[in-house]
């Protein structure tokens, strides 16, 4: 059986990552009326998040699977160190 190469983001553990574009950006950030400084942080270098083309202060959404709510959704600024 050949064994295929790890590709980040698409183990069945690692939940589904998606950066948001500059205008679902700026409508999360208005609606809860916060800056990118006041989400949790994910660092650039996670693997999770390799391959994405992102930068220092992009927002990353993450999609989980939940028992209760079918989904649940996570936002992530992204930082550097």
């Amino acid at each position: 059986m050949e064994k295929k190469p790890f590709e980040y983001g698409k183990h069945t553990l690692v939940p589904k990552h998606a950066k948001l574009s500059d205008g679902e950006k700026e409508k999360l950030l208005k609606e809860y009326n916060i800056s990118v400084k006041e989400l949790p942080k994910i660092n650039i270098k996670d693997p999770a998040i390799q391959g994405m083309n992102l930068k220092v202060g992009d927002v990353v959404k993450i999609t989980r699977k939940s028992e209760t709510t079918r989904e649940s959704v996570f936002y992530r600024g992204v930082i550097d160190g």
